[in-house]
């Protein structure tokens, strides 16, 4: 119990926060798959699919937050700057194998139908892997460090991406291109990386803050995402830009500024939520969020495989709301079969990123 009430207010925000990532990734995964054509103009698809792009946000930003408690972890445990590299390196690996593993269980339960340059799709498990190899040298810095580093590191990425845009050319490799410049079919490193780049600085912070002080950085995480959503907002609205050429929903800095203030509000608010209200009751979004990998491994299979291929693109959108109710429903019950021993595996013990608690050594 002891374990229970120091855990919940500290760190219980964080499982809060990916399990309301989750919950807003399966109902915009549903509304995708499953409205009707005629229907995707109005304002309920809409509203759900620009929900449904702040999902992979926070999945990366709270991969970049574990990411920094590893580093911290292993630096506080005195190791050495090649070992500190060389854990996060094998972290990157052990994500980049759970990618291809992903790929490879879609690709099989899809078979014979399923093409086979889909085993190298990058998704948002392969961007994590990437982010995290091309960060993995921020190791060798202090914690202390890393929180100026790791943000320079993500504003140059998010300012870096329509220039990365306008340099594609034909001869670069689709694997190279897949994973660095932006498109709308991958979850390319520039832009998707800053998020994971400025979990990692948001991330060091934690660690550097004694437990009675989060409170004032809560307070401050909140105020700094309000003023990002309005700036992103402000400048993405004027009528020039530095850019030559620049598009909002694929690499704008501007859309990265407004979807990271949200991370910063959404977690301000998992906060305060979590140290106030649920420390010692069950929540929804803590269950999900301590499960988020079967969640996401199965529900992709059951929302954009064979399962429901009748209903593909032909639903209302009550049927799509009811569909994705039963949903969460499912995932649900499926998250505390996992929690409670019924189901076991290796992939199974895993969140869509190590936990919080694990990362960090406590």
């Amino acid at each position: 119990m002891a374990e229970s009430k120091k855990k919940a207010p500290r760190l219980a925000f964080i499982d809060w926060t990916r399990g309301l990532a989750a919950f807003i990734m399966l109902q915009g995964h549903s509304f995708h798959s499953f409205t009707r054509g005629d229907l995707r103009d109005q304002g309920p698809y809409v509203l759900s699919q620009f929900f449904g792009g702040e999902a992979p946000a926070m999945f990366l930003f709270i991969t970049g937050i574990t990411f920094a408690f590893l580093m911290d972890s292993r630096e506080r445990q005195g190791a050495s700057a090649w070992k500190r590299v060389q854990a996060a390196l094998r972290r990157s690996g052990y994500l980049f194998l759970l990618a291809f593993l992903f790929r490879i269980s879609l690709f099989a339960m899809g078979y014979p139908y399923s093409p086979a340059k889909e085993l190298l799709r990058v998704d948002i498990l392969n961007c994590m892997g990437m982010t995290m190899l091309v960060l993995a040298p921020m190791a060798v810095f202090s914690t202390i460090e890393r929180v100026r580093f790791c943000a320079i590191v993500g504003l140059l990425i998010a300012v870096l991406s329509p220039l990365i845009t306008m340099i594609d050319n034909p001869g670069i490799p689709w694997i190279a291109r897949a994973y660095f410049v932006p498109n709308f079919n991958y979850f390319s490193v520039f832009p998707w990386g800053c998020f994971l780049a400025f979990g990692m600085s948001v991330g060091s912070i934690f660690r550097l803050v004694k437990p009675e002080d989060m409170g004032k950085v809560m307070q401050w995480m909140m105020l700094i995402g309000i003023g990002l959503v309005m700036g992103g907002q402000y400048f993405s609205n004027l009528p020039y830009s530095v850019y030559a050429k620049a598009e909002y929903w694929l690499n704008s800095p501007g859309l990265a500024a407004v979807k990271l203030g949200v991370v910063l509000i959404l977690m301000a608010v998992a906060w305060v939520w979590v140290h106030g209200a649920l420390a010692h009751r069950w929540s929804l979004f803590c269950q999900l969020g301590t499960t988020s990998l079967l969640v996401y491994w199965v529900h992709i299979e059951l929302v954009y495989g064979r399962w429901f291929g009748i209903w593909k693109e032909s639903l209302t959108v009550p049927q799509v709301v009811l569909f994705s109710a039963v949903l969460v429903v499912l995932m649900t019950l499926l998250s505390i079969a996992r929690k409670r021993g019924f189901l076991s595996g290796a992939f199974l013990r895993s969140s869509l990123m190590p936990s919080p608690r694990g990362a960090s050594g406590d």
